[in-house]
C-alpha cells in the first residue's frame, strides 16, 4: 500500500459521504481504542471547572474585632511585612492583604486571621 500525504489523505476525506465519515470514526475507534467524545469531556471538565468559583482570589482584612497585636503579628507571618507597615494595614482598614491567589491559599489565610482577631473576606 502506498502511503498517502496529508493533502491526499484531506482531498479523500472531502469525497466522503457522512456516513461514510462515521463509518471511518468508528473503525478508526476500534482499530486505536480511542474515542472521538474525548475531547467533549475535556472541554465539559474545563466548564465545570470555571463553574466552580474563581481561579485567583483576594483577601482582605475589613475590621479588627480582637487585639490589634495578634493581628499585626498574624499579618507579619503571613507576608513577611515589617511591624510599621503590619500596623499601618491594620489601622487602615479595610485594607487587602494578598491578591492574586489560589482560593485554598486565601482561606488559609483567612484562617489564621480570624484566629488572631480580624474580620477578613475573600473576593
Amino acid at each position: 500500500m502506498a502511503k498517502l500525504t496529508a493533502e491526499e489523505l484531506i482531498a479523500s476525506l472531502k469525497e466522503m459521504t457522512i456516513l461514510e465519515l462515521n463509518e471511518l470514526v468508528k473503525a478508526i475507534e476500534e482499530e486505536f481504542g480511542v474515542s472521538a467524545a474525548a475531547p467533549v469531556a475535556v472541554a465539559a471538565a474545563a466548564d465545570s471547572a470555571e463553574a466552580e468559583g474563581p481561579s485567583e482570589v483576594s483577601v482582605i482584612l475589613k475590621e479588627v474585632s480582637g487585639s490589634k497585636v495578634g493581628v499585626i503579628k498574624a499579618l507579619r507571618d503571613i507576608t513577611g511585612l515589617g511591624m510599621m507597615e503590619a500596623k499601618a494595614l491594620v489601622d487602615n482598614a479595610p485594607s487587602p492583604i494578598k491578591e492574586n491567589i489560589k482560593p485554598a491559599e486565601a482561606e488559609e489565610l483567612k484562617a489564621k486571621l480570624v484566629e488572631a482577631g480580624a474580620v477578613v473576606e475573600v473576593k
